[in-house]
């Protein structure tokens, strides 16, 4: 829950815009303020890893300020350009000026709701997934929403990690089909056959898992470039970097028993102190 990830014991009561909001202890909005700082000191550090090109341009709705900028962080977190509106004018205007690849839109807006809004904007033939916020409970919004031609929907209180993972999602049926698998590659005795997924090192078959594989693969097809934990989260695990990424690093550690044949002096898959991993250029 939202509340969870920003070191609270229980979710953020705002997460629903509904009375109980207005009754919410004002130490729970304490506690949401040390969370959206906790998670803007963490911004800088996790961009270092995220390329400058944005994977994509996102527009959160919601009439709650702290939802909406803590999830539109866990957004830019994840490599994403990202505006924010409180109202579903606001919103109608910021897609006429530049729109956007995907919405989160909270059904329950002050004025013009979430529905109406998407109505408009699917009237208007723009090219925008959609996905909805709503209160749990509300199933029929669900189903309007869905079919009036919802991408997906989150049920509030949520997670912002797994509403990342949704717009990743959305976002990657509009990607185009997957190429052909690459050419062998062979560098200093090892050999990556990506079409077979087999590695061979010094003519002996070296057994990998499907992640191992999949982590070595990416590096050798890019020789000498490093790598942050966080962007192979991103880019071999297809996971938001915004949580532990330490399997990474259990998974190096493993990669190199398998590997390399002195895994204290790697000579395939290098660490850069400080910034990453790289593959022997």
């Amino acid at each position: 829950m939202i509340a969870a990830e920003m070191s609270s014991a229980r979710p953020i009561a705002g997460a629903v815009p509904s009375p109980v909001a207005a009754a919410a202890p004002t130490s729970a909005g304490d506690a949401v303020s040390r969370g959206v700082d906790a998670v803007s000191r963490g911004v800088d550090a996790v961009s270092r890893g995220v390329d400058a090109v944005p994977r994509g341009s996102v527009l959160v709705v919601d009439d709650e300020p702290t939802i909406a900028e803590i999830v539109a962080r866990y957004l830019q977190r994840a490599g994403y350009a990202t505006r924010v509106a409180g109202d579903g004018a606001q919103a109608l205007a910021l897609c006429a000026q530049d729109t956007p690849d995907l919405v989160v839109l909270d059904i329950m807006l002050p004025g013009i709701d979430g529905l109406e809004v998407m109505r408009r904007l699917r009237h208007d033939g723009a090219p925008v997934r959609v996905i909805l916020l709503t209160a749990r409970g509300r199933e029929d919004d669900r189903i309007v929403g869905l079919r009036r031609g919802a991408d997906d929907y989150v049920v509030k209180p949520f997670s912002p990690g797994e509403l990342v993972a949704r717009v990743e999602a959305v976002l990657r049926r509009d990607r185009p089909a997957a190429a052909p698998p690459p050419a062998a590659f062979e560098r200093d005795g090892l050999r990556i056959e990506p079409a077979s997924r087999r590695v061979v090192r010094d003519g002996h078959d070296i057994p990998l898992t499907a992640r191992e594989f999949d982590l070595l693969a990416f590096l050798a097809q890019h020789p000498g470039q490093v790598f942050s934990r966080d962007r192979l989260m991103e880019l071999v695990w297809q996971l938001p970097a915004c949580g532990d990424s330490s399997t990474v690093t259990v998974h190096i550690r493993r990669l190199r028993a398998k590997l390399e044949p002195d895994p204290q002096r790697p000579r395939y898959v290098q660490t850069v102190w400080g910034v990453g991993y790289r593959f022997r250029p």
